[in-house]
């Protein structure tokens, strides 16, 4: 199924929907092995931007209502995606979010929880997530998607599109495996401004000042 959805994101969804002008990094994607691609998170086609162009199988996290919008909702139940409830802990999709981390598996993760024009604070979810299985995260800036989707003939067409820098890989070092409270946060916030890191100053939001930016609990693959 997600293949021929692969197609169809080839075929329609970048050829008529999105203009997707560079791409960097792609070989910092691990071959095998758990990964979580942390995006910023600035427009509804960013996740599809990085289904579409990483080499590997990704499953994404996205809330529970892209389950509900008209005509698309259909592709998230097809593809599998896991949806989420913001506003609570939802054990749920924390399980199976860990049975995919742990079956060697992919996820895509926005770590704020929802898009916005500069980076907000993160969520510990992705530390957890990570910190629990063991999984490598990508760090995957994106930027140029706002005013997409939208049909090739529209004048967004004719300006700059969509640029996905993937950055280096890390994970989080063995003795935070069972981290919590204090040490979760400071794992977020470290994850986050190695992905600020990649993004241009006015997207850095939070995390804008990058002298404040520690990597104590990362280790680099």
């Amino acid at each position: 199924m997600r293949l021929f959805l692969r197609f169809l994101l080839k075929t329609i969804g970048f050829t008529l929907l999105v203009r997707l002008d560079r791409v960097e990094g792609l070989e910092n994607i691990p071959e095998k092995g758990p990964v979580i691609f942390l995006i910023n998170h600035i427009a509804f086609v960013d996740p599809i931007a990085v289904l579409f162009v990483a080499s590997r199988d990704i499953v994404p996290l996205a809330k529970v209502e892209v389950y509900n919008y008209p005509l698309v909702g259909i592709f998230p139940r097809l593809w599998g995606v896991i949806p989420i409830k913001r506003e609570e802990i939802d054990r749920e999709a924390i399980r199976k979010a860990l049975e995919v981390l742990k079956a060697g598996e992919c996820l895509l993760v926005a770590p704020e929880g929802t898009r916005g024009e500069a980076l907000q604070k993160g969520r510990d979810g992705a530390a957890y997530l990570a910190a629990r299985t063991g999984a490598a995260i990508v760090p995957v800036a994106i930027e140029g998607t706002v005013g997409f989707p939208v049909f090739r003939t529209h004048e967004r067409w004719e300006q700059p599109g969509a640029h996905i820098r993937f950055g280096s890989p890390f994970r989080f070092k063995p003795k935070y495996h069972r981290a919590k409270g204090e040490s979760l946060h400071k794992m977020t916030d470290e994850a986050m401004f190695v992905l600020a890191g990649y993004l241009p100053e006015h997207r850095r939001g939070e995390y804008a000042d990058l002298g404040e930016a520690t990597q104590d609990t990362i280790e680099w693959l």
